[in-house]
């Protein structure tokens, strides 16, 4: 059965998300040969549909206006929904991002529909369109399929891959225009306490660093660990209460849920709270002066010495790599 299947993109500072361009891979699937349409909304983001229609997106509708200049649930709600009731379709996908997670259950409520979250895994099978997602802090999953109604899901980043971008493509951006109004909240500043460099939600690589690097300079290996690999920093909550990093960092039950191809653990005790944040990583590697550290039981590669030892030696070895390729 092909459906319409329509998919956010999402834009962060003038820039689509790399997200936007898994959620495509995951409607492709739920089309199930039917037609991928891209949404943007924002200030002036049409100039991004031609990118969504190079990963896959069929063609792109774009509501601009300048009240969508930052992102409001309120706003970009009237927005998503004033799509929806143009193309009328049978699925939408979201990413499961700070944006996706605030939107989609506005969007869900207001269609009366059901919504997949945080889905690590989309198939076609036995006639149904099935949505693998984590449970209980990642030690188990479920398979969740919709029997009724809209196919609605929100897909966790660095999951699905994103198809191979295609520069010959073509595809139509048309405008929609949207009366933007009554919005009961308008952001007036946005200070980010982010970090430089890779996102850590899309990285590829992330270094995490827990209380065993004792201070606010013990990070300043894990950093140059990371920029050798292209990755981003990380911590546990254990570094964050120290005040060894800012909590914008923070990994696990309480923070980023991150599912690098390679997550390096450095200090890090290895509490259920951090674990339910990385463990369904591709390849953990720890190292900690513990051997007995909970840590070790989840991880593909242990290290078992002082980090501010081994974190050196390693950055030498990969630099020496990188060198040499």
């Amino acid at each position: 059965m092909s459906r319409k299947v329509l998919v956010l993109g999402e834009v962060r500072d003038g820039a689509l998300r790399n997200v936007s361009f898994e959620a495509i891979a995951a409607a492709k699937t739920v089309a199930e040969g039917g037609e991928v349409v891209g949404v943007l909304a924002g200030e002036a983001v049409s100039a991004l549909g031609t990118e969504l229609v190079k990963y896959g997106a069929d063609r792109v509708v774009v509501v601009e206006d300048a009240k969508l200049a930052q992102y409001t649930s309120d706003g970009f709600a009237q927005a998503i929904l004033a799509v929806i009731e143009q193309e009328q379709p049978e699925g939408l996908v979201f990413g499961h991002t700070a944006l996706g997670k605030d939107l989609s259950p506005r969007i869900a409520a207001k269609l009366s529909s059901g919504l997949i979250s945080d889905a690590t895994a989309v198939e076609a099978a036995g006639g149904n369109i099935v949505f693998t997602r984590p449970i209980y802090s990642g030690k188990a999953f479920e398979k969740k399929i919709v029997t009724d109604g809209l196919i609605f899901a929100t897909v966790r980043p660095n999951n699905i891959a994103p198809l191979e971008k295609d520069e010959a493509r073509s595809g139509e951006v048309t405008s929609l225009s949207v009366d933007i109004k009554d919005l009961r909240a308008i952001i007036k500043e946005v200070v980010r306490k982010a970090t430089e460099g890779v996102d850590l939600s899309e990285a590829k690589v992330v270094v995490s660093g827990g209380r065993g690097v004792k201070s606010e300079d013990g990070f300043k290996p894990l950093k140059e660990l990371a920029d050798v690999l292209s990755g981003a920093v990380g911590a546990s909550r254990g570094a964050c209460d120290a005040e060894y990093c800012d909590y914008s960092l923070q990994i696990g039950q309480t923070g980023k849920v991150v599912t690098p191809d390679l997550y390096i653990a450095c200090g890090i005790s290895g509490a259920i709270q951090h674990l339910a944040g990385m463990s369904n990583s591709k390849v953990i590697v720890a190292i900690n002066k513990d051997p007995e550290a909970n840590i070790f039981k989840v991880a593909d590669y242990g290290i078992v010495g002082d980090l501010f030892e081994v974190v050196p030696m390693l950055t030498e070895e990969f630099k020496k790599l990188k060198v040499h390729q």
